[in-house]
C-alpha cells in the first residue's frame, strides 16, 4: 500500500521519517522508547529494536486497525522462531512482548494484552 492510499484508507495515520522505523507513529522516537525502557528497567538491544520494528510494521499492515491479540502473539512466535520464538520474546520483554512491546513501540495497548486481575493479595 503506498502512502497516498494509506492516507485514504487509514485517516489520521501519519508516516514516520526514521528510515529504520518507517511505520512508527508520527509522535514516536527512539529516545522516547529508550526513556520508557529505562523506566521499565530494560536496556534496549538490537534484538529489542527488531521486535519494536516488527510490532510497528504489523500494526501498520492492519488496515482496519483491529488487531487480534492471539493472532499477533502467534505471528510473533512464527516471525522470531529462529531466535527462540515467543519464549525468547518474553525474556526480552518480561512484561509481555505484546503489552510491553507496544508501549515501547509507541502503539496503543491491545484489549487482552494485560490482565489487571493478576497480582498479589495483601
Amino acid at each position: 500500500m503506498n502512502q497516498s492510499t494509506q492516507r485514504i484508507e487509514r485517516p489520521g495515520y501519519e508516516f514516520h521519517t526514521d528510515p529504520e522505523f518507517p511505520h512508527a507513529p508520527a509522535d514516536w522516537s527512539r529516545d522516547m522508547a529508550e526513556q520508557q525502557a529505562r523506566r521499565e528497567n530494560l536496556q534496549l538491544t538490537p534484538a529489542h529494536w527488531r521486535v519494536i520494528r516488527a510490532l510497528q510494521d504489523y500494526h501498520a499492515r492492519q488496515e482496519d486497525g483491529n488487531i487480534n491479540f492471539r493472532e499477533l502473539h502467534d505471528a510473533l512466535d512464527e516471525h522470531f522462531h529462529a531466535e527462540g520464538g515467543i519464549k525468547q520474546l518474553y525474556r526480552l520483554f518480561p512484561q509481555g512482548p505484546v503489552s510491553q512491546g507496544f508501549r515501547l513501540a509507541g502503539l496503543e495497548a491491545l484489549a487482552g494484552a494485560q490482565d489487571q486481575s493478576f497480582g498479589s493479595v495483601v
